[in-house]
């Protein structure tokens, strides 16, 4: 049996390249895909997949879920990477009906369907995992591993000085996710700052594979490129979600890791969303989260290679 994956993502420029990775892998079954608000609404997020799944001559379906944080109000990162997410490049984008049924009820589906074999990828924030867990608690049993795109291991954030943004957005869920006995590997914010961050020869080399995948890959980087040089003083733009897929699909990836348990701050300020790492057992809590400490830069590039191919 192939590995089966289940895919939740906030559909913007990152996670539509990790989408393409996920889409080319043939060792793994990508037997759902869920739908979050986040980086963009969720209306706006479905979309993009469904033209994902299009440029990439797929069928895998696709569910809409949860249109706003569990308790908060939605706070997109358009700012980040452009109106439509996708660098307003003025793709096809629209127009496209993603399959019926829930996203949180398909996961819970496949779950079951797959008991004990089914593999879980959060690219964005983890609203639709916590509802899951709340409504079948039993799925924490189903789920071989899920892999969180989210928080940040040294401090380092990306919408505050400590928290990153999938976890700032709906912290509440975080906390409900991270406090769970699910099989956890937090692949954060900053693997993507030190592993995955491409200058323009670099994405002027991927872009030259020549497909439409790898064209359109490089080109809806656009907005996100000027916001990280300007906000970060970053060489280029990163791919937190495509590294953090490549992580799911091998452990050749992963260098370095260790085990800790991670608290969800619930402030409403500066440290909203903060991942708090506990590697030394200060809390005496369960050390049931793999933190992903440093990642394999050339396994994460041939990986991306080959699916832009």
């Amino acid at each position: 049996m192939k590995r089966c994956i289940f895919v939740d993502t906030d559909t913007a420029s990152d996670d539509a390249v990790a989408l393409m990775m996920a889409f080319k892998h043939f060792d793994t079954s990508l037997v759902g895909i869920g739908i979050v608000a986040g980086n963009v609404p969720l209306e706006q997020a479905t979309q993009n997949a469904l033209f994902v799944r299009s440029l990439c001559g797929m069928n895998t379906p696709i569910h809409m879920g949860a249109a706003q944080p569990l308790v908060r109000p939605l706070q997109t990162a358009q700012n980040v990477h452009g109106v439509d997410g996708m660098g307003d490049i003025s793709l096809p984008i629209g127009g496209r009906t993603p399959d019926a049924g829930h996203a949180v009820n398909a996961l819970i589906a496949a779950a079951a369907r797959y008991s004990g074999h089914l593999e879980v990828i959060t690219l964005g924030p983890l609203t639709n995992l916590a509802i899951a867990l709340s409504v079948a608690p039993e799925i924490v049993s189903q789920i071989k591993r899920c892999v969180i795109m989210g928080g940040t291991s040294d401090s380092c954030g990306n919408i505050t000085p400590v928290s990153e943004f999938n976890l700032w957005v709906d912290p509440e869920a975080a906390r409900i996710v991270f406090s769970s006995s699910l099989n956890k590997v937090m692949v954060g914010w900053d693997i993507s700052r030190k592993y995955a961050v491409f200058n323009d020869a670099e994405a002027s080399e991927l872009r030259e594979i020549g497909t439409e995948k790898a064209r359109i890959a490089i080109d809806i980087q656009r907005v996100v490129k000027q916001f990280a040089r300007e906000e970060f003083g970053l060489d280029g733009f990163d791919l937190p979600d495509p590294i953090a897929m490549a992580v799911l699909l091998s452990d050749d990836c992963i260098i370095r890791k260790g085990n800790a348990s991670v608290g969800i701050d619930l402030q409403s300020g500066s440290t909203r969303g903060m991942t708090i790492i506990d590697d030394s057992n200060f809390f005496e809590r369960e050390q049931d989260t793999v933190i992903v400490l440093e990642a394999s830069r050339q396994y994460f590039v041939d990986r991306l290679g080959e699916a832009l191919q």
